[in-house]
């Protein structure tokens, strides 16, 4: 598929999740087979007053392309303000998102709380598609709450001022991430936009991303949570697509060293300090579900350097070859 003259090749996509789609990440499922990946969501503001955090946000490196840049915000001017500076990065691709239900982002207008405001959410992406000469993209989800489902709405208003193509996260933004996933209504915005689709919301492995393109037909699906501590889940999803093929999970020995592999990065990044303070939730992601999970995560709480994390590792395969 195309995201305007972007092209996607490969089925899945890496959500922008905060504090979690850094530089490491990303690299790790593209390598997995991410055919697209977008950066953690930065704020317009910060991108207009020359925040430095919003500057390490904003970075994208050449080996995770097609990679875009993700702004938030809630006043016309300032996002095309930012989505202009932001070009000083050449991302391929420029999103919006309408649809973080995080309180510290609704409460202050921007994400989700556009949802209420589809005019307001309008104009926003009209301003940031007049302001780049690249595909520019938004991220909502179904709707305020259940007496509000606006995405087929908000998907129509999107086409109409020349966004490339719209993500769709099938819950409300009161539903945070309970229920299940709502299909239908990403199938509604499909069928009543040509922009591409992308499905979002549930998906975990080959079989659940399948039933997502079948159910909606969506043009790409885009995972999340799914993917934390579990970046193969792009090679299974490609697998599954393209040849019927249910890839297993990885034995534990080879997901520890994709673990250790992904926190070098992390620490080459960011240094050890930084790098080994985010490694611990990392580490409690990788090792869930595997024996012994619940005693490693206290040695996870206080991992403070990359000799510790490779003597969890060690502990985690020694403890799995137990049971075979």
């Amino acid at each position: 598929m195309n995201i305007g003259s972007v092209k996607i090749d490969g089925p899945a996509a890496l959500a922008p999740m905060a504090g979690v789609a850094d530089r490491a990440f990303r690299e790790v499922c593209v390598g997995y087979g991410a055919s697209y990946v977008i950066g953690e969501m930065a704020s317009s503001k910060g991108i207009t007053l020359s925040d430095s955090k919003s500057t390490e946000l904003l970075t994208v490196y050449d080996i995770e392309r097609p990679a875009g840049i993700q702004l938030f915000g809630d006043n016309p001017e300032v996002v095309a303000q930012a989505a202009v500076k932001a070009m000083d990065f050449t991302p391929d691709i420029i999103d919006i998102n309408m649809g973080c239900p995080a309180p510290k982002i609704s409460g202050n207008g921007g994400g989700s709380a556009l949802l209420k405001n589809p005019q307001l959410a309008q104009d926003i992406a009209q301003a940031v598609v007049q302001s780049v000469d690249i595909p520019v993209t938004v991220k909502i989800r179904s709707g305020w709450d259940t007496d509000n489902i606006v995405a087929v709405e908000m998907a129509k208003r999107m086409e109409s001022v020349g966004v490339s193509a719209i993500t769709v996260h099938g819950r409300t933004k009161m539903q945070m991430y309970a229920p299940p996933v709502n299909v239908d209504i990403i199938r509604q915005v499909k069928e009543a936009v040509s922009i591409p689709v992308i499905g979002n919301g549930d998906i975990v492995d080959g079989k659940t991303a399948a039933k997502m393109f079948e159910d909606t037909n969506c043009d790409l699906v885009m995972v999340g949570r799914g993917a934390l501590g579990r970046p193969w889940v792009f090679s299974q999803i490609s697998a599954y697509k393209k040849y019927g093929v249910i890839l297993p999970e990885p034995p534990v020995s080879e997901r520890m060293m994709v673990m250790i592999r992904h926190i070098r990065k992390l620490c080459e990044y960011k240094g050890d300090y930084l790098g080994m303070r985010e490694a611990r939730k990392h580490a409690a992601w990788y090792i869930k579900g595997m024996r012994g999970a619940a005693s490693f995560r206290q040695e996870i709480g206080k991992l403070e350097k990359m000799e510790q994390l490779e003597e969890l590792a060690y502990k985690v395969v020694v403890l799995s070859k137990a049971d075979e």
